[in-house]
């Protein structure tokens, strides 16, 4: 592992998004106060953290199939097999996969779960993704930033605010990578949804969870200056190559992958 993780301090008092998330995947690695708020989402929550998972999937498998074997995948949430380097190390086994997340119980499972194939490496990073700077630094330490990077951000930047700036905290990542490098993209969306909008931004405000949903024209800026994969900018289960298409389903998640020129 990178970095110092020698203050590991779990707080089970407040829900955590990577453990809420893991519990609408049906995992198990959540404490009680996660799961209460999970409960109090709509049903439907459930349905699209597993499609937005299910997207992750396709859009991995198909970057290791353009060549890519550089991964960097910040908010990576508590370990669900099968995890981003276990998609991209079967079709292209020497891959370097990098982690990062803010939370300590993910570095504690990361540690135990997130394990190479002997050709390829990965690392697991305690870092916030509103310290770009510092993520770039230690992921430099494991990857080739002279050679394409993928960035993954899934299901990350509706828990950044506005007054954060998701937008400039995106650009400084993507401007760290290569040409040739990607964007891969997930975010939360009421837009298909609309009737569950307040029900939804109720629920994380009362755990004291930053939440903001962003609608389509307002998810499209992340990839400004980046030359967008068809189909583009879609909702997740419309985005897919070469493998059959999904069942089309409503979502709660935009999604896209975007070349860096």
């Amino acid at each position: 592992m990178t970095g110092d993780d020698a203050k590991l301090v779990i707080d089970s008092t407040r829900p955590h998004p990577a453990r809420i998330y893991d519990w609408l995947l049906g995992g198990k690695d959540n404490y009680l106060v996660d799961q209460e708020m999970a409960q109090k989402l709509p049903p439907e929550a459930r349905g699209n953290a597993r499609r937005n998972r299910a997207f992750m999937h396709r859009a991995a498998a198909w970057l290791a199939g353009q060549g890519v074997d550089q991964y960097l995948d910040i908010g990576t949430g508590i370990p669900t097999q099968p995890n981003l380097h276990q998609i991209v190390q079967q079709i292209r086994p020497a891959s370097r996969v990098v982690y990062a997340d803010n939370d300590p119980i993910v570095l504690r499972h990361a540690e135990a779960l997130l394990v190479s194939t002997p050709q390829g490496a990965t690392d697991y990073i305690q870092a916030d993704v509103r310290k770009p700077a510092e993520i770039l630094r230690r992921a430099r330490e494991v990857m080739d930033f002279d050679r394409p990077v993928a960035l993954s951000l899934i299901a990350l930047l509706h828990f950044i605010t506005d007054d954060e700036d998701p937008y400039t905290i995106t650009r400084n990542l993507v401007e760290a990578l290569p040409s040739g490098s990607y964007l891969v993209l997930s975010h939360g969306t009421t837009d298909e949804h609309p009737e569950l909008a307040a029900g939804v931004q109720n629920t994380y405000k009362q755990g004291q969870v930053p939440l903001r949903m962003r609608s389509r024209d307002e998810v499209l800026p992340f990839f400004e200056g980046l030359e967008l994969v068809e189909p583009g900018l879609v909702t997740a289960t419309h985005w897919y190559r070469e493998e059959p298409a999904p069942k089309v389903e409503l979502s709660g998640f935009y999604v896209g992958v975007a070349r860096v020129p």
